[in-house]
């Protein structure tokens, strides 16, 4: 028997000390930035649930948040629950989800999502190995479950947040952000604190308002100064 081609060593990448320095500092001056520039989204608001809130991070995957928001009235105004959703029937919520695009998958998806959780008083389990298990759950909504029905420091880690951590402090090394180690703990850094709900959505509005893919306005950025792709 022929062994395969020997699998690539991780190289340690820890976050640096100076680098802890620097997200702790725009942990703040994005705070500062959403308490005044935040997106009005419904979901941020009373009378919105935790079971409106993870739904809606299943459906912002790959699509904006204004167009979620345009569906949100309609979807959570005819679903309020996980078991109204697991009863519906497969075609309806593709119709609610046409605007957003991709919407056979994401009915599929909040199906088994909502069927799982249904089943289960509306609970999801509290660790990530115990929603490694769950249906349509990967690292992006998993952690968004623990965010917001366990309350614990989690990062919603995508392109977007991705994207101001790389700029402000510095690229990451792997192509797939959710095994790269320096930048999943860079994110986990960036929401330490008492206000982890309120950092990410900080983080989402900064990357969809100035940190944009194309174009940033950097002259609009409250951290441009220090910004290391910014000084390169």
């Amino acid at each position: 028997m022929t062994s395969g081609a020997p699998l690539p060593r991780r190289v340690p990448d820890p976050l640096t000390r100076g680098q802890k320095v620097r997200i702790t500092r725009l942990r703040y001056r994005l705070l500062d930035w959403y308490a005044v520039h935040g997106r009005d989204l419904p979901w941020r608001h009373d009378p919105a649930n935790t079971f409106e809130r993870i739904c809606v991070e299943v459906l912002l995957q790959r699509t904006r948040a204004e167009t979620v928001a345009k569906v949100y009235p309609t979807f959570f105004g005819r679903l309020r629950s996980w078991a109204d959703i697991a009863a519906a029937p497969v075609e309806e919520l593709e119709e609610h989800f046409k605007p957003i695009g991709l919407w056979q998958r994401r009915a599929r998806s909040m199906k088994a999502l909502s069927t799982f959780a249904a089943e289960r008083g509306g609970q999801f389990p509290d660790t990530v190995d115990g929603l490694a298990h769950v249906p349509a759950v990967g690292q992006y909504v998993a952690n968004a479950i623990l965010v917001f029905q366990h309350g614990e420091n989690r990062p919603l880690l995508d392109v977007n947040m991705a994207r101001v951590i790389e700029r402000y402090v510095r690229p990451r090394r792997l192509a797939d952000i959710r095994f790269d180690p320096w930048l999943q703990e860079a994110a986990h850094w960036l929401v330490r604190g008492d206000k982890p709900v309120d950092i990410n959505w900080a983080v989402l509005d900064f990357a969809s308002a100035i940190c944009t893919a194309r174009n940033p306005r950097c002259s609009a950025c409250p951290v441009a100064r220090r910004c290391s792709s910014r000084q390169s």
